[in-house]
Order: structure tokens, then C-alpha cells, then sequence
């Protein structure tokens, strides 16, 4: 069974322009943060980075692959399931990793334990999650009873997808195009793990942690 992981990165981001190589105060070029944590990652075959512009690989360390990945798909018009089918067309494997440097704190344990659950046969997939316990509305309609306020640890459990990786059997993208499937396993991760860096205040943000926790080797 092989498993492969990649980083999908474009150099033209319109948000937040060269965000997946802007380094921390203090710190490294964002991408080399999840690159260093998937070397380490147990249960993975081959790393790659998949990008058009082959300036990326003087950020890659030994053991990551630069692979060329068609220019047309950094139109902002593009979807992130067409760029997990090229990908998946050009690297065949039974088992897909998706991280993103725009993740840059997802630990090794938390996709060991995403790897462990999907190749068992009893998840078809797996993704990191955030345990939300908010007073959430939705179109318009409360989702507690207002007329009897809970406290904030009964509410009832909600988890939102943090984007930050995505575990997947090939067949599930190619056959259903889907990167979760019916049965996921849900990863749930700390709010530090759970950054994810589109706008320029969330680099600003996730700098922060960086320099105030991650640096110093702090897990919350």
C-alpha cells in the first residue's frame, strides 16, 4: 500500500501575495513548517510539492519532491478538486495526504492518527476538525433554546473542517470525486493546529502564535 503526501502551492496568491514563502518574524518561510513536520511523519512513502513555478524548490528540504503541476490551475477561478485529480493522475498511490503551508502548525500525531484510522479499512477518510461550542445561528434560527439559555460546556458538539489536511483512499477522489467520504475520521485538533492563513491578519495572527507558543515549544 503507498502512501503519498503533498503540498499544493501557488505563488500568485491574491489575498496575501507570497504568503506560502513569507517567513516569520523570527522564524522560517512558511512552507518549510509543514514540509519538516511530514519528513518526520510515520507511514509516508513519497512528499512532494506541487507547484508551476520551480523557484518553490529553494524551499524544500531533502526528501520533498518538487513536481510541476499545469499553470491553469493557479486561476483563482480553480477548484481544489481539480488540483487533487492532476495531482492524483500524475502520482499513483493507494493513500493520499493533503496538507497546506498555509497550515503550518499540524502536528505529526495528529496525521499518524488520521494515516492509522484511514489505512485500518474502518474510515474511508480522515480531516482535522475544530470542537465548536458557540450559540450558532443559522439562516436566521438559533441553534439552542433561547428561552433557556445553556452554559457554554452543555451545548452540544460541533465541529467545523479547518482545511488544514485531508487523509483520502484514491478511489474516493477518482471515482467519487470527494477528498471526505461517508465515514470520516475526525481529527480533532487545538486551536493552535487549527490556524489557517488566507488574509493578511491571520499571518499576523498565527506569527503571534508562533513566536509566543509554537516557538517555544508550548501546546495548547
Amino acid at each position: 500500500m503507498k502512501t503519498v503526501a503533498f503540498v499544493p502551492v501557488k505563488l500568485n496568491n491574491e489575498r496575501l501575495p507570497g504568503k506560502n514563502t513569507k517567513p516569520f518574524e523570527n522564524g522560517d518561510p512558511l512552507i518549510t513548517y509543514i514540509l519538516r513536520t511530514l519528513r518526520n511523519t510515520r507511514g509516508l512513502d513519497e512528499i512532494y510539492v506541487y507547484c508551476s513555478d520551480p523557484s518553490i524548490q529553494e524551499y524544500l528540504p531533502k526528501g520533498v519532491t518538487w513536481l510541476r503541476r499545469d499553470p491553469a490551475l493557479d486561476s483563482s477561478s480553480t477548484l481544489i478538486l481539480e488540483v487533487l485529480r492532476s495531482f492524483a493522475r500524475d502520482v499513483d498511490a493507494d493513500t493520499y495526504v493533503l496538507a497546506h503551508a498555509t497550515a503550518p502548525f499540524i502536528s505529526r500525531s495528529s496525521i499518524e492518527s488520521g494515516l492509522m484510522a484511514v489505512n485500518s479499512g474502518e474510515y474511508d477518510s480522515a480531516l482535522t476538525v475544530k470542537k465548536l461550542r458557540e450559540f450558532l445561528w443559522i439562516n436566521g434560527v438559533p441553534q439552542y433554546d433561547t428561552s433557556r439559555i445553556p452554559r457554554t460546556q452543555d451545548l452540544g458538539d460541533i465541529y467545523a473542517e479547518t482545511t488544514g489536511l485531508y487523509i483520502y483512499k484514491k478511489e474516493l477522489l477518482m471515482e467519487q470525486n470527494r477528498r471526505t467520504g461517508d465515514k470520516p475520521y475526525l481529527i480533532a485538533v487545538s486551536d493552535i493546529e487549527a490556524c489557517d492563513i488566507n488574509e493578511p491578519i491571520d499571518f499576523d495572527v498565527a506569527e503571534m502564535v508562533f513566536n509566543r507558543y509554537v516557538s517555544k515549544g508550548v501546546r495548547l
